[in-house]
């Protein structure tokens, strides 16, 4: 197959999982809530199975919380692929934020929860992932997946974060910037790897939603 061609690109298709259950809206769940999707997350799901029902992948990766199992079930049964488990994909602790919703952290904590790039890169989070390893795992599970599907197209599903995360390592960004990114629920994000090329990782699709099936 082209696909497989030394020439060809690396092809990572970066997915979030599906909207979660409605009592954990706007709610810091990380990795210490593993809680499940709502109706419309597997609806998400089944949209991007749908969606990708015809184009070529060669593994999928993803987070083991259930969430994104949940998320990824529909491609995975269409397939009839086993997505290979990968624990540095998991979503980040959030500490003590845990369980609180968005607009208490403020009163809690004295912070705006939108600002929690900027406070877990300062590791102001109190009894949270350290930041000195949080992305050191994430970019540990990016490696992994890069060197052992070279020239292959392969699906990650795992969280927002992990998402903002690893665009920031290939686009060599600070954590501080991707905030500028919007990852929804259910989206896609696609990028090229070429490292012959000037510009060796280019974005070609970044948080698209499938339309609902």
């Amino acid at each position: 197959m082209k696909l497989h061609l030394p020439n060809h690109p690396t092809q990572l298709y970066f997915i979030r999982h599906g909207e979660v259950e409605e009592k954990y809206h706007k709610v810091f769940g990380g990795s210490r809530i593993d809680m499940g999707l709502s109706p419309l997350g597997l609806r998400h799901g089944e949209a991007v199975a749908a969606w990708l029902k015809n184009t070529p992948l060669d593994a999928i990766y993803a987070s083991p919380m259930l969430r994104v199992q949940q998320t990824l079930a529909p491609l995975a049964s269409q397939r009839n692929l086993q997505p290979e488990i990968l624990d540095g994909l998991r979503e980040v602790d959030f500490g003590d934020w845990t369980g609180h919703r968005w607009d208490e952290v403020q009163a809690i904590f004295g912070v705006s929860a939108f600002d929690w790039l900027e406070i877990m890169e300062t590791r102001g989070i109190p009894n949270a992932e350290d930041i000195l390893t949080f992305t050191p795992r994430v970019q540990e599970a990016l490696l992994r997946i890069i060197q052992a599907r070279p020239h292959q197209r392969v699906a990650v599903f795992c969280h927002g974060g992990i998402i903002r995360v690893m665009l920031g390592l290939l686009l060599d960004l600070p954590l501080t910037r991707m905030a500028h990114f919007n990852i929804e629920y259910g989206s896609i994000s696609v990028v090229e790897i070429q490292p012959e090329k000037k510009h060796a990782v280019e974005i070609e699709l970044l948080n698209f939603q499938p339309p609902l099936v």
